[in-house]
């Protein structure tokens, strides 16, 4: 449900008497006011009501209500995102939504059709305990029935059209999507960030707004339409918000399409999309509202080992990309990493090679006064927080942490640049749409093969609110990948988040 205040509207204050029916005392005791109010309305696939109440929403009192309003094709396919199957970039999935459980079909290329498997998931699929659990009662809404369809034949690097739908059901317009650069090939653009969710276009009340999300999706769609060159985008963790109350899946979803329709819109669980008590998260809490992972596997089928298995690896041109999930058990002395992001705490944080909450490297300024991470005491991975993408934004703990170096409270993205002998990326950060401030930096790795195959640079820049560049201007090399070694994939720290503490990160990874 979303709501707006009547008040809002100016004309209300001009209220006066009209055709009064009721007196008290030879007095007026009603006043009848004239209101307008723009509600933004998406296809929902089910009839919607505006209802005028007052009492607020401890105590509402209905006044009026309207007649039912029907959708002229609630069977219409709506929102399009696409994702890699693996790292050939010859295949790529596209997902839909749509009112029928017909199979559809996307049509692209040079006359290639692929026919969609068709899915979907009921109340009785959402987790319930001792605690209400909004999914299953008063927030539950149908979700339709998700298409999913694989495009085959395709040539990595490559620009397509394609249009999805039926006959029967109507079709979608004519769209676009390039494909990733392959496994192995020069070079690679991203964007990343988590914690994203949604806000209402119509100001209006929700029961969870993520008030930077509408300004970062927006520029991230100038950033590519304007002509810069995305290759993908990795959403990793926190994804909707909906937390239980279904419909604004649908609300994130009409948010994101015009972006994850023409670029692989890849993604990790978090703690809001599964966590629930007695559901088998790792973390006891009831984040997720009760939808226990079930909404996500299904919106976003990823290149995971099965069911409720979240995770997967996946290289796109020279960079290996290993998406875990913290919600989940996880197995020591597996394949270790050297570069770690984060979201879940929603801001911008970087760290030294740190392991146990102790630094074991240090950056150095080289000769440009740019922080360098040097291999010969590089010995535990970098941490980056970048859990900025939307959700209100977390104020950062007093403690005063050695092994954290960088802190940043603003909405943003990251953006990377990778080829096979640097990785330049960028946090783009921005303020009611105005871009801000950037971060950077650099590691030095050995030059053996293993490392080789996965280094790179980072940069960026900070920036004040009137453009001018800050002091903490910081460059780092990195390797993205490591082979198996030590155990010590990821700090175990700790941060202060809402009254509790939140372990962040562990210590190794399995993917089964």
């Amino acid at each position: 449900m979303q709501a707006q205040y009547v008040s809002n509207d100016p004309e209300y204050l001009k209220c006066g008497k009209s055709d009064c029916d009721v007196s008290i005392a030879g007095k007026c005791a009603v006043k009848t006011c004239g209101a307008t109010l723009s509600f933004h309305v998406i296809n929902i696939r089910t009839d919607i009501e505006f209802v005028m109440f007052t009492g607020g929403f401890e105590t509402p009192c209905i006044l009026n209500r309207s007649d039912p309003i029907k959708f002229a094709n609630p069977n219409q396919p709506l929102y399009a995102r696409v994702a890699s199957v693996d790292s050939t970039a010859t295949s790529m999935r596209l997902t839909w939504v749509s009112g029928d459980r017909s199979p559809q079909q996307v049509q692209y290329g040079d006359a290639q059709t692929a026919h969609s498997s068709v899915s979907t998931f009921s109340q009785d699929d959402m987790c319930t305990s001792w605690l209400e659990s909004p999914a299953v009662d008063f927030g539950w809404h149908d979700p339709g029935f998700i298409h999913s369809a694989i495009m085959t034949g395709l040539r990595p690097s490559s620009n397509y059209s394609y249009k999805y739908g039926s006959d029967s059901v109507g079709w979608s317009d004519e769209m676009k999507l390039r494909t990733p650069p392959a496994s192995g090939s020069d070079e690679l653009k991203f964007l990343a960030y988590g914690d994203m969710g949604k806000a209402p276009l119509d100001s209006s009340v929700e029961h969870y707004t993520q008030p930077g999300s509408v300004s970062v999706i927006k520029a991230m769609e100038e950033e590519v339409s304007s002509g810069g060159r995305v290759d993908s985008i990795f959403h990793i963790g926190d994804i909707s918000y909906a937390t239980g109350f279904m419909a604004e899946w649908d609300f994130f979803l009409h948010l994101i399409s015009p972006l994850a329709s023409q670029l692989p819109y890849m993604t990790a669980i978090g703690n809001h999309e599964r966590d629930y008590i007695d559901s088998g998260s790792v973390y006891v809490t009831p984040d997720s509202g009760g939808e226990c992972g079930v909404a996500y596997e299904t919106y976003f089928p990823m290149p995971t080992a099965g069911k409720d298995k979240p995770w997967y690896s996946i290289e796109q041109g020279p960079v290996h990309f290993t998406v875990i999930s913290t919600e989940h058990n996880w197995t020591q002395n597996s394949e270790q990493v050297d570069l770690v992001l984060f979201g879940h705490v929603h801001n911008y944080e970087r760290t030294c090679a740190v392991y146990k909450e102790e630094c074991r490297g240090m950056p150095t300024k080289d000769s440009n006064g740019v922080d360098t991470y040097h291999n010969s005491n590089y010995t535990a991975p970098v941490h980056a927080v970048i859990g900025m993408a939307g959700f209100e934004l977390d104020s950062f703990t007093q403690t005063d942490n050695s092994w954290s170096l960088v802190r940043i409270s603003k909405f943003g993205y990251l953006r990377v640049h990778a080829t096979k002998s640097e990785l330049h990326a960028e946090i783009q950060e921005m303020w009611m749409m105005a871009s801000e401030s950037l971060n950077a930096w650099q590691i030095d790795v050995p030059n053996d093969v293993a490392a080789a195959l996965r280094r790179g640079l980072l940069r960026a820049r900070s920036l004040d609110e009137s453009g001018a560049l800050l002091d903490e201007t910081l460059e780092v090399a990195l390797a993205l990948r490591r082979g198996s070694g030590e155990d010590h994939a990821c700090a175990h720290h700790q941060h202060q988040l809402r009254g509790h503490e939140f372990c962040m990160g562990q210590e190794s990874y399995e993917f089964e």
